[in-house]
């Protein structure tokens, strides 16, 4: 029949998405698949908008927590016809992304409801592509944070009738304390309603649960100014001196290039800034900061959380023994502790070819084993200097901070019939193999495979490295 939804898959699982308008607002399409269910699983409040005559299977509600429960119970029902309920598009925010990394999503047949993000949209005339969106279902109310920027709109999935209030709180708190706040509550349902004021006077306590928060971003005149880009402000951060300089920061964030998805080792965590910056450049983005030190350990996670990204992982050790058992990183970044003993060959080993390197230092003793290293695995070496203009009596002069040297490099894959080189004295700066072809005429051989041919250049009388 034109325009009729396929049914699910043999042995597979019917997903329908359902609004605060209940059975009235749903296709035809999904009502049949609701029919014909021999088991019906969802929420007891979604369950409740089902009539009884018409959708006679077995009822059950998901039970709490529900991802560790979904796998036994899908397998309890196995080949009945099974359907399970979801509040508006279940792909969105939804159940259908468990089910899917539980079964397959080759064992799912989704039939879609307008999300609650689109009936907001509607009802605000706001553009949906323009328009951020964080859940707090399950998750921390930190992760707000990060999308908070002047003028931007922002709708929060809200996680119970409590969220509204602490939403307004961390905004006060926060520095947004004129941001004005929109609850959608019941939204495409007859009990839709709309509560309406800024976070710095929010006088509901309480709301419905099932609603939408829409935020008209204000930020307070005398707030600190957070851009998206990296090399936030060092104010941003609570640290003891163990933080890697705001313009130092930027430029080591680029060396690393983030990209969405990927996981970042912060070896040496300090404060955690890099690790947390790689984690605002985009929400899919993921870090772990090892850090031996348990009060900088503690730290890290607090300035995490105060920074939107609370998904941080910290782990609290000595590196190299600390970086055992860590998923494979996609890049590293070393900010402390060269020196110690098989540190950087333990970093080098675990990236995958096309993984990032990149290691700062401001001591001769690590550049030294910077320095080797960059021999040994090509990539580049620069240093960074930065100076502050500051009063010199009734005058202004430049104040240098400390030099940085950087090495960055990425990791080429092994080719086949390479030999592997090893140190030839005790104590080197890497452990690891280096991978040499063979020369050919008017090659360098004294640089390794993975050397650029831009890496390094000749130095004449007069010109200086980095």
């Amino acid at each position: 029949m034109p325009g009729a939804e396929p049914a699910a898959p043999s042995g597979g699982i019917a997903v329908v998405g359902i609004g605060a308008d209940g059975w009235g607002g749903l296709p035809e399409a999904s009502r049949r698949v609701l029919r014909a269910a021999e088991v019906l699983i969802g929420a007891p409040r979604q369950l409740d908008l089902l009539p009884g005559g018409d959708c006679p299977g077995e009822r059950i509600a998901w039970p709490s927590p529900l991802r560790p429960a979904v796998p036994g119970l899908l397998a309890a029902h196995a080949g009945r016809a099974i359907a399970v309920l979801a509040s508006g598009d279940p792909s969105f925010h939804g159940i259908g992304r468990t089910l899917a990394e539980t079964v397959g999503a080759d064992r799912l047949r989704i039939h879609p409801h307008p999300s609650s993000v689109s009936y907001a949209c509607a009802r605000l005339g706001w553009p949906l592509e323009e328009t951020e969106t964080v859940s707090l279902v399950a998750r921390p109310l930190a992760a707000l944070a990060v999308v908070l920027h002047p003028g931007r709109r922002v709708l929060v999935l809200g996680e119970g009738p409590e969220t509204p209030a602490r939403v307004a709180s961390l905004l006060c708190d926060t520095g947004w304390g004129g941001t004005r706040i929109r609850v959608l509550e019941q939204l495409g349902g007859p009990r839709e309603r709309v509560l309406d004021a800024t976070a710095e006077a929010w006088p509901y306590e309480r709301t419905d649960a099932l609603h939408v928060l829409a935020l008209d971003c204000v930020r307070d005149p005398d707030a600190l100014r957070l851009g998206a880009a990296p090399g936030l402000p060092d104010e941003a951060y609570e640290h003891d001196g163990q933080l890697t300089k705001r313009y130092v920061r930027a430029a080591t964030l680029a060396a690393l290039a983030p990209a969405p998805g990927e996981l970042l080792w912060d070896v040496g965590g300090g404060s955690g800034s890099l690790g947390i910056e790689w984690m605002r450049t985009h929400r899919a983005c993921r870090a772990v900061a090892i850090e031996k030190d348990p009060e900088r350990a503690a730290r890290i996670a607090r300035n995490a959380d105060a920074l939107g990204v609370p998904a941080l992982k910290v782990v609290t050790g000595p590196a190299p023994e600390a970086l055992a058992g860590l998923p494979t990183p996609d890049a590293v970044f070393v900010g402390g502790g060269l020196t110690a003993p098989g540190l950087l060959a333990a970093c080098w080993d675990a990236l995958p070819a096309g993984g990032r390197l990149v290691a700062n230092t401001v001591t001769l003793e690590s550049e030294a084993l910077l320095a080797e290293a960059h021999r040994r695995h090509g990539g580049e070496l620069v240093r960074l200097a930065v100076a502050t203009a500051v009063p010199v009596g009734g005058f202004t002069g430049w104040r240098q901070a400390m030099p940085v040297t950087q090495w960055s490099v990425t990791k080429r894959p092994a080719t086949e019939g390479s030999v592997t080189k090893r140190p030839a004295t005790e104590g080197s700066a890497t452990e690891g193999s280096v991978t040499k072809r063979p020369a050919t005429e008017g090659a360098d051989t004294q640089r390794s495979v993975t050397q650029r041919s831009d890496t390094r250049r000749p130095v004449t009388k007069g010109s200086e490295e980095g």
